[in-house]
């Protein structure tokens, strides 16, 4: 239960109120960002508000119980307040918000409604809008391992144990032309086709200095070497503009044996029964002792 401090109870309980919102953003990164929907900017709790970030909020949803609570909030996209390269780079996804209720003539009277995550953020022509998701919401991810014939690990981490720093894993490039899903590059050609599929592609120079995107395929094309992304990007490359390349893992057993070699720290589970062998029946021919279906 919420206890609402005497001097803004008393001020709730009068027929004309000085009220707005406010909002607190945490970034992952330590980076903290204040607004407010007042026409002057706030400053308590240690942060300052903006109040020309035109930030606006939506209706909150509440039930009892466990049930997940989620809101939205909007604003514009503006080099003072949130820059929109920033929220392409994904700057913002998982990002903590503290929701303030204020009575702006006295801003000692102030109330800290919930704390929310930032989940979804969509864009369109310089406006966003970012979807708030209460901490019951968690209880809806997966956790834990998921019984699977293909890999859960990432390529590169601990529990693959392959080291994707290095030269045989990694290689560096420049873009010559470019869209927002795909780019024709430069310094890769010793590279066969298909080593960077399901891979990812990070820049290292441009206006998307820092931005990471998943690798969908690479390919040749009249001697030019592609590379498509699974996701457009928000800002679309520069010719010159430099990147990093990982390369990609199917996830499969195969590959991790005949390509990394690395079969001893596969995380999936290769003889996992497929749909025929689990709706088959006894036919009297074949065996369903519970052993590998091949070695």
């Amino acid at each position: 239960m919420k206890t609402i401090p005497d001097g803004l109870a008393a001020h709730l309980a009068q027929e004309a109120t000085t009220l707005c919102h406010a909002w607190r953003v945490t970034r992952r990164d330590g980076v903290v960002l204040g607004f407010t929907d007042h026409d002057h900017d706030l400053s308590f709790d240690g942060t300052s508000f903006l109040a020309s970030s035109g930030f606006e909020a939506s209706d909150w949803e509440s039930a009892g119980g466990m049930a997940a609570t989620s809101g939205e909030v909007a604003g514009a996209l503006s080099s003072d307040a949130i820059a929109e390269a920033d929220v392409a780079a994904g700057k913002y996804d998982g990002a903590r918000v503290d929701m303030f209720l204020v009575n702006w003539a006295d801003i000692g009277q102030h109330l800290r409604l919930r704390t929310v995550e930032i989940g979804e953020v969509t864009r369109s022509e310089g406006f966003f809008r970012a979807e708030l998701r209460g901490a019951a919401h968690k209880l809806d991810e997966s956790r834990g391992r998921i019984y699977s014939r293909r890999c859960d690990a990432k390529f590169g981490d601990v529990r693959c144990g392959k080291n994707a720093n290095t030269s045989e894993h990694r290689a560096s490039g420049t873009v010559a032309s470019a869209d927002v899903d795909r780019i024709t590059a430069l310094g890769l050609d010793a590279f066969a086709p298909g080593t960077f599929r399901y891979g990812s592609l990070r820049f290292t120079s441009g206006a998307n200095a820092g931005v990471r995107v998943d690798v969908e395929s690479h390919r040749k094309t009249g001697g030019e070497v592609l590379i498509d992304f699974w996701l457009p990007m928000a800002i679309a490359p520069e010719p010159g503009d430099a990147f990093q390349i990982t390369v990609g893992c199917d996830k499969t057993f195969d590959t991790c044996r005949l390509t990394f070699n690395n079969q001893r720290n596969f995380r999936g589970f290769p003889h996992m029964p497929g749909a025929d062998f689990t709706y088959g029946y006894a036919d009297g021919e074949t065996e369903h002792d519970g052993g590998p279906l091949y070695e």
